[in-house]
């Protein structure tokens, strides 16, 4: 049986090629050998990718390489096209960062917690944590809201309470790309609710995207300096 699936290949042979109408058909179907490329290394960090540059390893297979900075989390290092062309992406780093999910309600514990953990102190974060920190759980419900702005009953001394007014917008700093480069600013809405929840609303349209991968592309700059002048390393965003 496998003797006679043989003959049959064989005897199909090389299939013919014609020509109809300006365009060329084959008798046979035909698969392209493609070129082997080589599997992606995984990293974790913007001094991995600058550390494997600088060491020159892989120099003379890739002696030019592109740096793509495709998100505020991922950054890839390809070389030019192959015969088939394919380009080698030969590195693949991808952020570690906390886990803050905004349009999520947290209780206030919770959120206190996130707010120290997940964000870039400033002046902001401060007077939030302040404000949910010392929340009068029981006088939560007494909340004033014109559509904008809220308030709150809270602690404003050891034994006083009163109508904080709740930050809004507010400018933080999250932790949303790689840990290596200052992390962008930007507005967010501020909301509590009866229980007492918080939750954060992000405000600016998606800019503080472009702002991250243009901090990460200049940190690469920097770090690359020598090897972007020799114009064996290109950047871009």
């Amino acid at each position: 049986m496998i003797k006679e699936a043989f003959q049959y290949i064989v005897n199909l042979g090389t299939p013919d090629i014609h020509e109809v109408n300006g365009q060329q058909y084959a008798t046979q179907p035909m698969h392209l050998l493609k070129e082997a490329t080589p599997s992606p290394i995984q990293l974790r960090s913007l001094s991995g990718l600058i550390e494997y540059l600088k060491s020159d390893f892989d120099k003379d297979l890739f002696p030019q390489r592109m740096i793509h900075v495709v998100s505020p989390t991922e950054v890839v290092a390809f070389s030019s096209f192959n015969n088939d062309y394919k380009r080698n992406e030969y590195i693949e780093v991808n952020a570690m960062i906390p886990a803050f999910q905004f349009d999520r309600w947290y209780d206030a514990e919770d959120f206190n917690i996130k707010l120290q953990s997940t964000f870039v102190k400033n002046d902001d974060r401060d007077i939030m944590l302040k404000v949910v920190g010392n929340i009068k759980e029981e006088n939560v419900k007494t909340v004033g809201d014109d559509g904008v702005s809220q308030a709150v009953s809270a602690k404003v001394g050891v034994a006083t309470v009163a109508t904080v007014q709740v930050p809004n917008p507010v400018l933080l700093k999250p932790y949303r790309t790689f840990v290596e480069v200052d992390q962008p600013e930007s507005d967010f809405i501020f909301r509590m609710q009866n229980g007492p929840r918080c939750a954060l609303f992000e405000a600016d349209g998606g800019a503080w995207k472009l702002q991250a991968m243009q901090n990460v592309k200049k940190h690469l700059e920097t770090a690359l300096q020598t090897e972007i002048e020799s114009g064996q390393v290109f950047v871009i965003a």
